[in-house]
């Protein structure tokens, strides 16, 4: 079984038919997903689905391109609306320079609010970070420097250099259906290295769906090929990298373990 531990499911290209994408995924042996919040107005339906589904779960967070209509979303907000019981994490949240969609200092400020409800709540951080290594890194180091969270470095596109610095900050990794195209021979060197009890899978769905899927909008049902992919760049079994990074993610998200499933 495995876990898509990144998906947006009440997002267009899933959410008109999100109950057929949840049978495909249950289908093709999906196990759980986690369903990730971007902008205040839709947590209300994320923790809707994550409600009404057993094996959906739900964060709380402001993507880093919505940081500037979202100045009201302090960790305090945050850290109220975690408590609810099917959210076991708090983003997506980071820096994002390549469409600077929000004025930087603006997400910095986000991406630290949204830290500190992570330290607070003990739930782990998903971070997105894209053509912003340095201020990532020196944020993540500032604010573990003020106590220690958890965290995950989601759909990562990084360096091998960020990578081994997430590490060394005790991050996991989430790999995506990227791995899988033809021009990512660097993220595919960095992910065949990647320790197997740091990493996990995730589809990032409705977007980046892997080969043999390019051109359809993505679905977590698709985080097998992805893994298949994966497993076989790595030298592993299929299953062996299922188990594991299912392992893992009941690890980082270890919420599940305590809150009933509906």
């Amino acid at each position: 079984m495995l876990i898509d531990s990144h998906c947006h499911l009440n997002y267009k290209g899933l959410v008109e038919d999100q109950q057929n994408v949840l049978e495909r995924a249950r289908d093709a042996g999906i196990d759980m997903m986690l369903n990730i919040a971007t902008r205040e107005n839709e947590w209300d339906a994320v923790l809707a689905t994550a409600e009404r589904e057993r094996d959906v779960w739900a964060t709380v967070g402001i993507h880093p391109h919505e940081a500037d209509e979202h100045p009201h979303v302090d960790t305090a907000k945050l850290v109220e609306r975690a408590a609810h019981p099917r959210v076991i994490g708090i983003g997506e949240t980071g820096l994002d320079y390549y469409y600077d969609h929000s004025d930087r200092a603006r997400q910095q400020a986000s991406f630290r609010a949204h830290i500190a409800a992570a330290r607070q709540t003990g739930l782990p951080l998903i971070v997105h970070t894209r053509d912003a290594e340095e201020d990532t890194l020196a944020i993540m180091r500032d604010e573990m420097g003020k106590g220690a969270y958890p965290g995950v470095i989601h759909c990562f596109t990084a360096s091998g250099a960020f990578a081994d610095a997430a590490l060394e900050l005790g991050f996991y990794i989430s790999i995506s259906g990227i791995v899988t195209f033809k021009n990512a021979k660097d993220l595919q060197e960095t992910a065949a290295r990647l320790p197997l009890d740091r990493l996990l899978v995730e589809t990032d769905s409705p977007f980046l769906a892997p080969v043999p899927h390019r051109g359809k909008p993505c679905e977590p049902a698709f985080v097998a090929d992805t893994a298949r992919f994966l497993a076989q760049l790595r030298g592993e079994s299929v299953e062996v990298l299922a188990e594991a990074t299912s392992g893992n993610f009941n690890t980082l998200f270890s919420k599940v373990q305590t809150e009933p499933a509906t």
